[in-house]
């Protein structure tokens, strides 16, 4: 049997269809999650109402080895679950409290991280990036994979090549065609992904320089050769978004008009090009955002 990744997901899925002992050992757990993942088998049983074979039993029919492992795999996807198991939230989603929950979060997050930024850090990662002869902007997972391609985005304007990407075998497969000249620009909230760290590793054998934003003191910030960390908890509001994301693309945003105004000629002469390549699909030619 395949091993189970979310054991909650797996006792609803078969929910109704264990046989009727069981059934009372899955009603009982699913009602009670977060205090059956701190009970005995015992203890279940006795709630239920059914023998500890019972319980066993259920255990295994969800694909554990037994009951040990249930409660292992209840507890941490409780961990991780119960924030979004309630119910629908606060129902003060009105327009105007949600744009004020929304901006607000975000400029109390810019606001908290501004002080973190060392001067000696971004001055030096924008010198980096202002002689790139390449940026490879690398990042896992949907916030940090996000960032890495607006970052892409914003640098290729300024007339550097840079890219984006956020599978881990490709990333390692491209360190390994960098060298002196190249930047890998790494992005993580923590720090931990082995594919950045076995990336930097590597394009850093061959001669290209890296920088990292993420955590502080994670593992990725002390295999970069320059560091940008920033330490921000999320906001324990769900529905929000990643605080970390949006500051991450706040700083982008500094590193990339600071390398602008390190290139003015050339900066403003690919922004000019690229502005006029779009003539034809507008009649406004006023300011405007580049490629709107």
């Amino acid at each position: 049997m395949n091993k189970v990744i979310d054991i909650i997901s797996q006792m609803r899925s078969l929910d109704g269809r264990f046989p009727k002992q069981e059934q009372k050992v899955a009603d009982f757990i699913l009602s009670q999650l977060e205090p059956a993942s701190q009970m005995t088998q015992s203890d279940i049983a006795e709630v239920a109402g059914v023998s500890v074979a019972t319980v066993n039993r259920f255990c295994q029919a969800l694909g554990c080895e037994g009951f040990r492992d249930f409660k292992i795999r209840l507890a941490q996807s409780v961990a991780v679950s119960l924030q979004y198991l309630g119910g629908p939230g606060r129902a003060d989603s009105e327009s105007d409290q949600l744009v004020a929950q929304v901006f607000g979060a975000l400029v109390e997050s810019l606001n908290r991280v501004r002080p973190q930024l060392l001067a000696s850090a971004t001055h030096e990662a924008i010198s980096l990036l202002a002689q790139a002869r390449r940026i490879s902007f690398m990042g896992v997972g949907g916030g940090s994979a996000n960032v890495a391609r607006e970052g892409a985005n914003r640098f290729f304007r300024l007339g550097i090549p840079a890219e984006a990407h956020s599978d881990g075998y490709f990333q390692r497969m491209l360190a390994s065609t960098l060298s002196d000249g190249d930047v890998v620009f790494a992005i993580s909230a923590s720090g931990q992904p082995t594919e950045l760290l076995d990336s930097v590793a590597i394009a850093r054998q061959y001669g290209a320089k890296t920088i990292a934003l993420t955590k502080t003191g994670s593992a990725l910030a002390k295999s970069a050769d320059i560091a940008i960390e920033i330490d921000i908890p999320e906001d324990q509001d769900i529905y929000k978004p990643s605080a970390s994301r949006l500051v991450f693309i706040a700083i982008v945003d500094v590193l990339a008009a600071g390398v602008a105004r390190k290139r003015p000629e050339l900066a403003k002469e690919y922004l000019r090009r690229i502005r006029t390549s779009l003539i034809s699909l507008s009649d406004d030619v006023g300011p405007k955002p580049i490629g709107d």
